[in-house]
């Protein structure tokens, strides 16, 4: 189901640059970011890159989902609630 699923992370400066019809989430309200608001998930449905892609300047990955679960459960992504 999500074997075509690519995510990379970007620094947060960068979403002004994001095409939120080219990508899963719709808006800046569905984005996922990391714990102190730098940096943020981004996923598509491959094997088309959205075009701003190659003008993103702090782009990780890019990941599959068990790579990005993995990243996810990190202190950077989660916090734990006591």
């Amino acid at each position: 189901m999500f074997e075509n699923r690519v995510f990379i992370i970007i620094s947060t400066v960068e979403i002004p640059f994001i095409n939120f019809e080219e990508i899963l989430f719709k808006s800046y309200n569905d984005l996922i970011l990391s714990v102190n608001k730098t940096k943020t998930i981004l996923k598509w449905d491959g094997p088309t890159t959205p075009s701003f892609y190659d003008n993103l300047n702090t782009k990780e990955g890019p990941y599959t989902i068990s790579e990005i679960t993995q990243i996810l459960s990190t202190p950077e992504w989660y916090i734990e609630s006591n």
